[in-house]
């Protein structure tokens, strides 16, 4: 009689991490989504809400930087991915028990740092666990159950709410996150890989053993051109990818209630979920440089539509179709990053991939809101869907040039 094949410790790891980020998403969805009309109450405004969104993601950045770098060095990876966890799930239930905007700063700040800690080294440590014709599958698979968890968080705050009020949903926010730090603790496997990373200097596993001074101008070393072609599309499109509260914004515009932004959200998250593991699936077997850009063109579609604002279903639908972007881009511009650089160097193109398309991104908000001021709604999403199109063609012409990556197996 014939026995389950037991799971193989790549297959572990990456259920692991897809439990996890389930898990983690759920929990600080839950308090994300109720965190403005708790600063209300205690006395703060948008004014607070900007300064307090602002130092958290930008810390976050910063630390996806230095993870990247950290990932490359460290011999032990799960140590600073689980300590991640632990932290950013710690501190949630603590916005129960704050009086002030200040203090809820000091708990944004720990918790986006936490974030940027372990997400480059859990991405890399993901690389390493899967062979590589399942990169963009599961890239994919982690990308979706990340995006379920945002539509989970949201749904049990809205039931919870009523019930218990929203330092209850802080509370509340803490039992999926402690289920969260148990599956990393217990799930989550330490990957030995083919190259070796960087320990202390003359300790085994250096990177180059056989040149030290290596180690000190890694961060200038040898990256491939493709990885630069890749870089320069990504920034010049996040340059036009502003924050999607300008998308909120624009459809209060034509009609829908301030109280329906969580439902446009949610219907972005649904198709979010639905196709980031079938577009990661479909990276692994067709060229990952189209696909992105297929998703560049669907933004691009979907910002022409928020320009001209003709209905307030034509929304809906665009809201609907833009969760297709995010399926064909993140994971799979992932998945391309990991694979156009050696392994020894993985964690640090991803924080550079990071930490770059988030500055942009912070860039792109500053002129779309200026744009807007100046000269109407219309101007900063045609400009944006340009920009996308741009991009898109970047994107082809580097696989034209015979600089695309490695076709899989």
């Amino acid at each position: 009689m014939e026995h389950a094949p037991t799971p193989s410790p790549d297959s572990r790891n990456l259920y692991a991490f897809g439990a996890t980020s389930f898990l983690n998403d759920t929990a600080s969805e839950m308090a994300y989504w109720v965190l403005p009309a708790f600063l209300a109450s205690i006395g703060a405004g948008p004014a607070q809400l900007g300064i307090i969104e602002g130092i958290a993601e930008s810390v976050a950045s910063f630390a996806k930087l230095f993870s990247g770098y950290l990932a490359d060095r460290v011999r032990r990876r799960k140590p600073v991915v689980v300590s991640g966890y632990f932290v950013a799930n710690a501190v949630k239930p603590m916005l129960a028990l704050t009086t002030a905007w200040g203090q809820i700063l000091a708990i944004r700040f720990a918790d986006r740092f936490a974030k940027g800690i372990r997400g480059t080294t859990r991405d890399v440590m993901l690389a390493d666990s899967v062979d590589p014709s399942r990169l963009g599958s599961a890239y994919g698979l982690l990308q979706a159950m990340d995006s379920a968890g945002a539509i989970a968080g949201p749904l049990l705050a809205l039931l919870l709410l009523p019930h218990y009020g929203l330092r209850g949903i802080f509370w509340f926010a803490g039992l999926p996150g402690a289920l969260c730090i148990a599956v990393a603790l217990i799930g989550i496997r330490e990957v030995k890989t083919a190259h070796s990373h960087a320990g202390p200097a003359g300790s085994k596993g250096t990177a180059h053993p056989r040149n030290p001074e290596m180690h000190r101008t890694t961060w200038r070393l040898h990256f491939p051109g493709k990885f630069y072609f890749v870089l320069l599309a990504v920034t010049l499109f996040s340059l036009g990818n502003s924050s999607d509260m300008f998308l909120v914004l624009r459809a209060q515009h034509v009609g829908i209630p301030a109280t329906h932004a969580p439902l446009l959200g949610l219907v972005f998250n649904i198709t979010y979920t639905l196709f980031s593991w079938p577009a990661g699936r479909l990276s692994d077997r067709f060229s990952r440089r189209a696909m992105a850009a297929a998703g560049y063109l669907v933004f691009a579609a979907v910002y022409l539509v928020f320009g001209m604002a003709t209905s307030v279903i034509a929304i809906w639908l665009a809201m609907a179709f833009y969760g297709l972007f995010y399926a064909l881009t993140n994971p799979v511009l992932k998945a391309l990053v990991v694979e156009v650089v050696a392994p020894e160097l993985r964690g640090r193109a991803l924080g550079i991939y990071y930490f770059v398309s988030s500055v942009a991104i912070l860039l792109a908000s500053l002129i779309t809101g200026e744009l807007w001021k100046h000269y109407g709604a219309p101007v900063p999403f045609y400009l944006s869907a340009g920009i996308a199109f741009a991009s898109a063609a970047l994107l082809l012409l580097s696989r034209a040039l015979n600089t695309a990556e490695p076709q899989p197996a």
